[in-house]
């Protein structure tokens, strides 16, 4: 059996009419339950613990998946803080009767783990060893960076807008 590292996980789910939303299409709550639950299994069996998720980034539905079509979720760590992760999902929809797939979804997922007290959990560094491996971790960085640049914005916005209340303008 060709087995998977600790880091990266796949799985495939066949997407049934309980899925579909008003218009014959799959629900995108349900991809996004789906995408949380294989972000959830990557990163808790990266880490050997409970995890949680913080955030979720750049969900973008490519185009529709349909009643009847598998599809297969790639998951991998692409980064590592001290109790944090990045898990990268790429999800790939196959048509079983035409024998064509689509890239219909890419997204990166914050998980966190936790100890037995529900706190937070110092998880294995992760050391990048492939090309795809580099590339992914220097992307997740970036990302990072970001994230950690809009909350400060953010909470600089809050604070203006507190400061405006109280002066009554």
């Amino acid at each position: 059996m060709n087995e998977l590292p600790k880091h990266q996980l796949t799985m495939t789910v066949l997407m049934t009419p309980d899925m579909a939303n008003f218009s014959g299409n799959v629900h995108g709550g349900a991809l996004l339950k789906l995408l949380d639950q294989v972000a959830y299994a990557c990163a808790a069996r990266y880490a050997q613990s409970y995890v949680v998720t913080l955030s979720v980034d750049q969900v973008i539905f490519r185009c529709p998946i349909h009643v009847g079509e598998l599809v297969t979720f790639f998951a991998s760590v692409n980064f590592t803080g001290t109790s944090s992760m990045e898990v990268g999902v790429k999800v790939v929809t196959e048509n079983i009767r035409e024998h064509t797939t689509r890239h219909t979804n890419t997204c990166y997922l914050t998980m966190v783990a936790m100890d037995e007290d529900r706190r937070p959990h110092p998880v294995p560094p992760l050391i990048p060893h492939s090309p795809d491996e580099q590339r992914r971790h220097t992307a997740a960085q970036v990302r990072r960076q970001l994230r950690k640049e809009f909350d400060a914005r953010f909470q600089e916005l809050m604070e203006e807008e507190q400061a405006k209340a109280g002066r009554g303008s």
